[in-house]
């Protein structure tokens, strides 16, 4: 079950990273409700995952999957650059983060 809250927090800070990407002056009421709630359902996911998770594995699989996230969702989304080394640096980072999961 921790396993599962640590993925849907890392989602989930997937989705208000993207929200605070659109966000604006004149952005509705409820995008920014949903930005609000994706960050506070993000860490209060993370907080309880952590309960059976040591920090040492949960925190950094959490920003992991949030950075991953991120960067595919900027190049899919809003048509950020696209390169071998971009590609090679989330590999790496997806790397370690196996390497952390094994240990």
């Amino acid at each position: 079950m921790p396993w599962i809250l640590l993925s849907v927090a890392g989602l989930l800070e997937v989705v208000w990273a993207v929200g605070l990407k659109r966000l604006d002056a004149e952005a509705p009421l409820l995008l920014w409700f949903g930005v609000v709630s994706a960050l506070l359902g993000s860490v209060a996911l993370l907080a309880l995952a952590m309960r059976d998770l040591p920090l040492s594995l949960a925190y950094p699989l959490w920003v992991g999957i949030g950075l991953l996230g991120s960067v595919l969702a900027g190049m899919l989304l809003f048509g950020e650059s696209v390169s071998p080394l971009k590609w090679a640096s989330l590999a790496l980072i997806a790397l370690g983060m196996l390497g952390l999961k094994a240990l």
